[in-house]
């Protein structure tokens, strides 16, 4: 008898950890959950594979919150040794939808509209910089 209750806690105790796990795999925040309301515009990855990966993304945004705006960097895609740069616009002003590899990677145009640049460096290291071509 008290194998028979010790099987019945065991398989209880394993059906609510395979739950709670397969809740925290399907249930995990993304950036719909921020409050800023971003949408991604363009983005660009260069094709070769035999230099450094390069991710650039735009994405416009509803409110500068600053702390989701890293958030939402940290949300795109980055491999090591290379870069990832998200360019930041508010929502109704013009943001490129063509973009290029490099320094300069929209045109020159869309400076003005843009509010912050998220980089992510090929070491990892996060830079955010606020109003980046003022």
């Amino acid at each position: 008898m008290r194998n028979k209750k010790v099987n019945i806690f065991l398989a209880v105790l394993v059906f609510v950890l395979v739950i709670w796990m397969l809740k925290g795999t399907f249930f995990q925040p993304g950036a719909g959950a921020l409050k800023a309301g971003f949408k991604d515009v363009a983005e660009y990855r260069n094709e070769n594979n035999t230099g450094p990966i390069q991710y650039v993304f735009t994405a416009t945004l509803k409110d500068t919150l600053w702390s989701e705006i890293e958030t939402f960097g940290n949300y795109k895609p980055h491999h090591k040794g290379g870069t990832t740069k998200v360019y930041y616009f508010m929502e109704g002003t013009p943001a490129p939808t063509e973009l290029s590899p490099g320094s300069t990677n929209f045109a020159s145009s869309f400076n003005n509209s843009c509010v912050a640049l998220y980089e992510k460096t090929a070491v990892g290291d996060v830079i955010i910089t606020k109003y980046p071509f003022k």
